[in-house]
């Protein structure tokens, strides 16, 4: 049994009996596709909307039969649910979890589970007319099996963990696992040995990074004596500092990594843990720069539980995110909202013919929608559970733009990404205006002009003013 299965086994022993939750009359509810298993099955990962105003997301099984379960997909999906798939074949990677990150260029950047030269992982390069390059076959002694995804950081390198593998430490044979650094011609360093006490071990999420240019992650298991997982800092140089240890009443075993919301707190969901009267289902929960940690919801199954994957933030200020399971099907999850003071509501049960088992997140794409995907359910029974599903949610947001990458110099390229561009008449960064070329209705390519400040980039068209989603941080 694969390292994956037993997580998502053991995870599914935490699923109980409940009763309903209201579902609000509100959004709009689609479903894009269900997966056959002969184009791809599983997806796992959150999907990554690309410079061409499409989705692309990655399968754990599906496509080429030369693994049992098939090696696994990158596909892409059109907002309309039009889906093309691009297969693993084992040499060069199988058993995707994590998503992609797109580069400036528009190549995509990844990582599998097991596949490559030592069947313990790659990383990978993908572009749509290129197909799937390896750069890097992860080893036992420099860490293995990444479940959590590549950041690409200002310094234009990307970062990772793996979730098992380097020095035994003496929780772990062979090894509690890694970061890593590697560039996008595929040189590795690693830059952390995870050592299970005290500073934690198996990171299974993608990391981010924050304005002070360090990347914060999460260690899902180990930490000191009573610790059911911790977050951490890291400095590109590799400068490891521990800043939380979950201690189970906060949250236990943070599957899922960090988002840097607006009002520059960090924000996360732990897998287990809290002060549930039912029961250990899960937490959401704040975090300041320097560790301090506030409960923000303690799961109840009936409205989810164990939550594995990030949260986003939407552009009304709220948080989204997905549970694996509960809900009013209590085997099948839900889709929710969470201010940041802690109000919490239910947008979504799923009932299993729309998906079930939601191990992947939602994003916002820049038509307002926010769009996701299930690991199990749907229409296919070519799967014991399902293949599982791609899904919009539609709460009445409106569109915007976002920047890719969203921090750079004076003088650094930068794509605009939206819905409808292509009568743009002006950008600017935090007012100071820039030029920039339409390249399609959904992208536009500009540099960080002379004079730019730290703020958001507005696209102005036509019918109205995008602003972006996040501001666009300048840096020296």
């Amino acid at each position: 049994m694969s390292k994956l299965n037993f997580c998502l086994r053991a995870c599914a022993l935490f699923v109980l009996w409940a009763t309903t939750t209201m579902t609000l009359p509100a959004q709009t509810f689609k479903s894009l596709n269900s997966f056959d298993n002969t184009d791809a099955a599983l997806p796992w990962a959150t999907l990554v909307q690309a410079s061409d105003g499409n989705f692309y997301g990655t399968t754990q099984n599906g496509g080429n039969t030369a693994c049992s379960l098939g090696c696994g997909t990158i596909f892409r999906i059109t907002p309309n649910g039009k889906l093309t798939t691009f297969k693993f074949d084992g040499t060069n990677g199988s058993d995707p979890i994590a998503g992609l990150v797109q580069a400036a260029n528009g190549d995509f950047y990844g990582v599998t589970t097991e596949g490559g030269a030592s069947d313990l992982g790659t990383v990978f390069k993908f572009t749509p007319k290129g197909g799937i390059i390896t750069l890097y076959s992860f080893a036992a002694n420099t860490g293995y099996s990444p479940l959590g995804g590549l950041v690409l950081a200002s310094d234009g390198n990307f970062y990772g963990t793996a979730s098992s593998g380097g020095p035994p430490a003496g929780q772990c044979d062979p090894g509690c696992g890694t970061i890593f650094k590697i560039t996008s011609k595929g040189q590795y360093t690693t830059i952390h040995n995870f050592n299970g006490i005290p500073d934690g071990g198996a990171p299974l999420a993608t990391m981010v990074q924050a304005p002070d240019g360090k990347l914060y992650g999460t260690a899902s298991a180990l930490g000191n004596a009573g610790s059911y997982g911790t977050v951490f800092t890291i400095t590109p140089e590799g400068k490891y500092t521990v800043v939380h240890q979950f201690n189970n009443t906060d949250g236990a075993y943070p599957f899922g990594g960090l988002i840097l919301g607006t009002d520059g707190n960090f924000y996360g969901q732990t897998d287990l843990g809290g002060a549930s009267q039912y029961g250990a289902y899960g937490t959401v929960y704040k975090m300041t720069p320097s560790g301090k940690v506030t409960t923000l919801h303690s799961f109840e199954q009936t409205d989810g539980d164990n939550p594995i994957s990030n949260l986003v933030q939407g552009t009304d200020g709220n948080f989204y995110g997905t549970a694996s399971y509960g809900g009013k099907y209590p085997n099948f999850g839900t889709v929710f909202k969470i201010t940041p003071n802690g109000k919490f509501t239910t947008l979504h049960n799923f009932d299993s013919t729309d998906g079930s088992y939601l191990y992947a997140g939602l994003i916002q794409a820049t038509n307002g929608i926010f769009y996701g995907a299930t690991y199990a359910g749907g229409s296919s029974t070519a799967c014991p559970y399902g293949c599982g599903t791609v899904f919009s949610l539609s709460v009445g947001l409106g569109p915007f733009v976002e920047t890719l990458p969203n921090s750079g110099k004076v003088g650094a390229a930068v794509r605009i990404l939206g819905t409808d561009l292509t009568g743009a008449t002006s950008v600017t960064f935090n007012g100071t205006a820039a030029e920039f070329k339409v390249i399609s209705k959904s992208e536009i390519e500009t540099t960080v002009p002379s004079g730019a400040t730290t703020g958001t980039v507005d696209v102005k068209t036509a019918k109205n003013t995008l602003k972006s989603n996040v501001v666009f941080r300048v840096t020296k």
